[in-house]
């Protein structure tokens, strides 16, 4: 073992210190992404808390470089941060059931304790992770005209193990090891190089360690209604699926507030927002759409039924997570649509390559709780409009919290800078619906409509058209220079909760 301050082994430890401080920071975030999902606010806290827990471990780094100038102190502190930062993804389930608790009943005070105590678990360790580049300075600093040289070195070798363990989470640990697996490898690779420093029987931290990788997962979010039929983790988000008590289907995505995908067993409808969809484009034309464009596909919902009402249609459905397409197919029946194209793609780059001629652009994609900013701006609904066969529509799911209309009035007025017709549907208390198009459109012409569509449907287009109007006045423009989707979503989230 080495028991002295070798400057190659410093470097070293070093280089994985900052790997696994980066890197607990991404898994951190995606610990929290089924109970809080990924929204701004989240993120901000994560990075706000690790940026102080780095700072703190900075100062008391220096401090005890000062009083214990010893290779094998430091080792112990790195080795201490590694069973700790082990410990995070198995103590903090205890947290996050009470974050989720206090979330359903939106109690704030406990809501924000809550997650904030959460965050403390990764800063703890990550103190002393930050401990770890002043205490190798003060080690490796022969002299003092070397100490300029030697701090440049160790930071610049930190820095690179930061950039490594964010890319080493993100794109390689997260998405195929889990959450779980993704703080022990990082605990592993920690408790590794700290134990060239220390005595030759702490050996068996680190074989434990290894141990516990091994660990089956489980399930990670308890359900009180029905079973789990697939839990897991994507590249892009925390998956669910779980089918209810009374035979539905639902796919949930990170936090699980709110529901992506929806199969009701023996019916092609939801009862939702998504059968909307179906007939608001019925309010320029008697003429069912040929051609559809699904920015947003999750599941399959939307596409399903468009192959059974609208079995001629041509459905183009773009997702960007291949995991949810798998999923779609093996639990919610969208392989029943037989004219169906999916897209593994992001919804802007697609709908510029496409062909287009659509007579309707079905916009539902969310980052919950956000539409991606460059969804709501007027070069987006330019590009639609280009898009778009004559008489054609797009069509925008916009959720928003009860009671709540300033991001719809915005993302209406947006819309209405682009195309002459912008109507809205209020379909739910938390959902409405924005219809655009260059023709014209009305209620009365969706109301006659009604009559010759199939049976199933009639219903439900006759109830859309008494709700169908036009579009809230008011709000700002958004383009792709000035978008503030996510502030804006935020502070009616907060303020929302505030009020409750």
């Amino acid at each position: 073992m080495i028991d002295r301050a070798d400057n190659r082994y410093l470097y070293a430890l070093v280089f994985v210190v900052g790997m696994a401080s980066l890197g607990a920071e991404i898994a951190a975030a995606r610990l929290m992404a089924p109970f809080f999902g990924a929204s701004t606010i989240v993120w901000a806290n994560t990075i706000a808390v690790v940026l102080i827990a780095l700072s703190t471990g900075y100062w008391l780094g220096g401090r005890l470089a000062d009083r214990r100038p010893q290779l094998r102190s430091l080792c112990w502190a790195t080795m201490l941060a590694a069973v700790l930062l082990a410990a995070v993804p198995f103590i903090g389930r205890p947290f996050l059931d009470v974050s989720v608790d206090a979330l359903d009943a939106l109690d704030v005070g406990a809501f924000v304790g809550s997650l904030f105590g959460v965050l403390v678990l990764v800063a703890v360790p990550i103190v002393l992770l930050g401990t770890c580049a002043p205490w190798a300075i003060r080690l490796a600093t022969p002299d003092v005209e070397h100490s300029g040289r030697v701090a440049g070195r160790l930071y610049a070798l930190s820095t690179a193990g930061s950039l490594v363990g964010t890319m080493l989470a993100a794109l390689v640990l997260i998405p195929f090891a889990g959450t779980q697996r993704t703080f022990l490898a990082f605990a592993l690779a920690l408790a590794l190089v700290a134990a060239l420093g220390l005595p030759r029987r702490v050996i068996a931290l680190p074989v434990i360690l290894a141990a516990a990788v091994l660990l089956p997962v489980g399930t990670l979010k308890a359900t009180e209604q029905g079973r789990v039929l697939f839990e897991g983790e994507s590249a892009y988000q925390y998956v669910r699926v779980i089918e209810q008590d009374d035979g539905d289907r639902v796919l949930e995505l990170n936090e699980g507030v709110v529901v992506h995908s929806l199969l009701r067993p023996g019916s092609w409808l939801t009862d939702d927002y998504w059968d909307s969809f179906l007939t608001l484009p019925f309010a320029t034309t008697e003429r069912p759409p040929r051609r559809v464009a699904i920015l947003g596909n999750a599941a399959g919902t939307i596409a399903r039924a468009y192959g059974h009402f609208w079995p001629r249609a041509t459905v183009d459905a773009v997702e960007i997570d291949p995991k949810l397409t798998e999923l779609g197919y093996r639990y919610f029946d969208m392989g029943s649509n037989q004219r169906l194209s999916v897209h593994h793609d992001d919804a802007r780059p697609w709908l510029r390559e496409a062909d287009g001629n659509y007579d309707l652009i079905v916009v539902d994609a969310y980052r919950q709780p956000y539409i991606p900013f460059y969804l709501a701006t007027t070069e987006f609904y330019e590009l639609a409009r280009e898009r778009l066969a004559p008489r054609g529509a797009v069509v925008i799911n916009v959720g928003h919290p009860e009671g709540s209309d300033e991001f719809e009035t915005s993302l209406g007025r947006t819309l209405a800078d682009v195309f002459p017709t912008v109507l809205r549907d209020p379909v739910e208390s938390t959902n409405t619906l924005l219809f655009a198009s260059e023709a014209p459109a009305s209620a009365r012409t969706l109301d006659d409509a009604a009559g010759s569509m199939p049976e199933g449907l009639r219903e439900l287009a006759a109830a859309d058209s008494t709700r169908l109007d036009g579009r809230l006045p008011g709000g700002d423009v958004y383009t792709d220079d000035l978008a503030p989707v996510e502030w804006l979503v935020d502070k009616t989230i907060v303020g929302y909760a505030a009020d409750h």
